[in-house]
């Protein structure tokens, strides 16, 4: 099916396209919704809750052209996982006040060649983040916003988005070159 005809099915709330957009989407929008969310579990729950809203809120969809089911869609998964997180944060499960963790050793992340790094590797060593690192992380450079709005969505202040930031890029620095010398190494 098209997304023209999966936009008109979702439109109608036809519960036919419940099965079409899971085919279609599952598996990438669970690689979106992991990028926020490390375990597996979770990650299922989110999807779940994200479909559910996909399928109740179809009517209000509109289909501007190619690739505006799949951006709204992966919109709704980037919204639900965040809501996710700042669950946990009301649990205290998310740290705001970042100076209470440990800074990373000083490491420059402009000397960091990821061209020989497989891509799911790369991915897991995101994944494997903490929390707030990793949501920053992926706002910033996946989602494409500035610190003033991750602070605003999240709930902190500005300058703690920046520096979950530089500390996300050090600390994925070093977990590249470790992996990069464990190859060179191996060989």
């Amino acid at each position: 099916m098209s997304e023209r005809e999966l936009a008109d099915l979702l439109n109608r709330g036809d519960p036919s396209v419940m099965e079409g957009l899971y085919v279609r989407y599952a598996s990438y929008l669970t690689g979106v919704c992991s990028r926020y969310i490390a375990d597996d579990q979770c990650v299922k729950d989110v999807l779940q809750e994200s479909f559910i809203k996909i399928f109740t809120q179809g009517h209000t969809f509109t289909y501007r052209g190619e690739g505006a089911l799949k951006a709204w869609i992966t919109r709704i998964v980037v919204n639900e996982s965040l809501d996710y997180l700042k669950e946990l944060k009301r649990r205290e499960l998310f740290t705001s006040d970042m100076e209470q963790l440990e800074a990373p050793e000083d490491t420059n992340t402009n000397e960091i060649n990821i061209d020989n790094v497989p891509t799911e590797v790369l991915f897991q060593l995101i994944r494997d983040l903490p929390l707030g690192y990793r949501t920053v992380f992926n706002l910033y450079v996946i989602e494409g916003m500035k610190h003033k709005q991750i602070a605003e969505l999240l709930g902190i202040q500005e300058q703690t988005s920046a520096s979950q930031f530089f500390r996300a890029k050090a600390k994925l620095a070093k977990k590249i070159k470790e992996y990069v010398k464990l190859k060179q190494e191996s060989r």
